[in-house]
């Protein structure tokens, strides 16, 4: 651990459990056991408001994949976790619920350490809502059904059922590790999956801690397996692994193209979650306080690392000039500083690579737009952005149909509904959009012509265990969270039977 982190750490009252995890080395998790396995190196783990070395995981190697595939392959065939009564692996669920309530502010630390979040909207949005997430799939485990079919053939009878679909492989990203995670594992483990894990190199530490708390919380040997590593080894090889059965991805456009195809060399079903660029469509009678307020939680929240932030904002030229008032004048109050600051906003980007791709796109936005707020950009250590507003006209620009993945918003006028969703429309992705409006039926109306996965209104980004969320065109397919979920991670079998 470099001094500049260790100061840091210093700083703030950070809990014993934290600072000894960050005194060990994190290990692969592979059948119940964390083991060096065949890892050829290790990677560093940088802090980001620092920009210094905070620690270090092993880098897994395509054996240590086909070792934790062959643990989740024994467990599910073979283990007592597919096979055990539904209210058991509730009660088990909801136990490990509670051992991450009881250790959320010690995961929030390492969260925070691990991307540079804000420590309070950590907790609440990160840590707590999985725990939320786990209770809320925990409670599908004595609710899988079949259902038995009237057939018009005479003298059967007919039936389906459902059963888990087998290993699953995870992919998760670095901007949301755990809470992505969790996303994964919940609906997976309610209905009796097995499950590999490939965490992200850059984020990877938090999802150590969780192993530990799934031992803890008695989940069998081989259920669960944490391998990680470099994308290019570790997740090609789970990607392309034929012992999968399905595999679930969470991150940009590009590299779940990828993924998708080696999983489909194997027939291996898929959900992908991808990337947006969400539209924010405002008409006059809005809520301008509720719009910044929104714009602060969707764009700023997590520095702008959010694929569903609604990052293009439509304002209707009648108030465009009081919307952008409103957005500067909230936004500009944000305290931007070291995320285990108790009293921090927003804090750094995750890597030295993300601030300056990001601020790339704000010199682009110089030259091509008009910096409203966010010229000036800090100094110093540590990977900071400031909160940026930027007015373009161009609904094409690159600004505005790129996914910036950094607070970053573009601003651009309208003046008729049909005007706004076609340039709400106008882009690949199709995760998210928002419509703020006083009149429900131009809510409604609204919201059934934008093509996304999610639409909000007179909000944005917000989620919940029971609503399920997922994109459309190049945003992937197929869900997360919500009931609809379950049927990504059961297979239906149809019975008939002759009288």
């Amino acid at each position: 651990m470099h001094d500049s982190v260790k100061a840091y750490l210093d700083r703030y009252s950070i809990t014993p459990q934290t600072r000894s995890f960050l005194g060990a080395a994190p290990k692969l998790f592979v059948n119940g056991q964390f083991i060096e396995g065949a890892a050829t190196g290790t990677l560093d783990v940088i802090e980001p408001s620092t920009g210094a070395k905070i620690a270090e995981v092993l880098m897994g190697a395509k054996s240590d994949v086909d070792a934790a595939v062959a643990a989740a392959r024994r467990a599910f065939d073979e283990g007592p976790w597919p096979r055990m009564a539904p209210n058991a692996r509730e009660r088990i669920l909801h136990k490990l619920a509670d051992l991450m309530e009881r250790d959320a502010r010690h995961l929030a630390e390492i969260e925070s350490l691990d991307t540079g979040k804000a420590i309070g909207p950590c907790l609440e949005a990160d840590i707590l809502s999985s725990a939320d997430l786990l209770r809320y799939m925990a409670g599908w485990a004595t609710k899988i059904e079949g259902a038995t079919r009237d057939i018009s053939s005479k003298g059967f009878f007919s039936y389906t059922r459902k059963a888990p679909v087998g290993v699953v492989g995870a992919i998760t990203p670095w901007n949301f590790p755990l809470n992505t995670l969790l996303w994964k594992f919940a609906a997976a483990m309610a209905v009796g999956c097995t499950m590999v894990v490939k965490t992200s190199e850059i984020t990877p530490m938090s999802a150590m801690i969780f192993a530990r708390l799934t031992q803890e919380a008695g989940i069998p040997e081989g259920v669960f397996n944490v391998v990680t590593g470099a994308g290019r080894e570790v997740g090609a090889s789970l990607a392309g692994h034929p012992g999968i059965d399905k595999l679930t991805f969470t991150g940009s456009t590009a590299t779940g193209r990828a993924v998708g195809h080696a999983a489909m060399d194997n027939f291996t079903t898929l959900t992908l979650e991808l990337g947006g660029k969400s539209p924010m469509c405002v008409f006059p009678d809005a809520d301008l306080d509720a719009l910044a307020e929104g714009t602060r939680w969707s764009v700023y929240f997590n520095t702008g690392q959010n694929c569903s932030a609604g990052t293009r904002l439509y304002l209707h030229k009648d108030v465009y000039d009081a919307g952008v008032k409103v957005i500067v004048d909230r936004i500009g109050r944000m305290n931007v500083c070291e995320g285990l600051n108790p009293d921090c906003d927003m804090g750094p980007m995750v890597s030295a690579a993300q601030r300056n791709s990001v601020r790339r796109y704000i010199d682009m936005g110089r030259t091509d737009g008009e910096v409203l707020m966010g010229a000036e950009q800090p100094d110093g250590p540590g990977f900071f952005v400031n909160p940026t507003l930027i007015a373009m006209r161009d609904n094409k620009h690159p600004l505005v149909q790129e996914e910036i993945f950094g607070p970053v918003l573009v601003v651009l006028p309208f003046e008729t509904e049909d005007e706004v969703i076609g340039l709400a429309n106008d882009t690949r992705y199709g995760l998210a959009a928002s419509v703020w409006t006083a009149q429900n039926a131009r809510a409604v109306r609204v919201s059934e012509r934008l093509n996304a996965g999610s639409v909000w209104i007179n909000c944005h980004d917000i989620l919940d265990s029971a609503m399920p969320f997922g994109g459309v065109k190049a945003s992937g397919f197929g869900k997360d969270m919500g009931r609809e979920q379950l049927d990504s991670v059961l297979k239906t079998k149809a019975v008939t039977m002759a009288l």
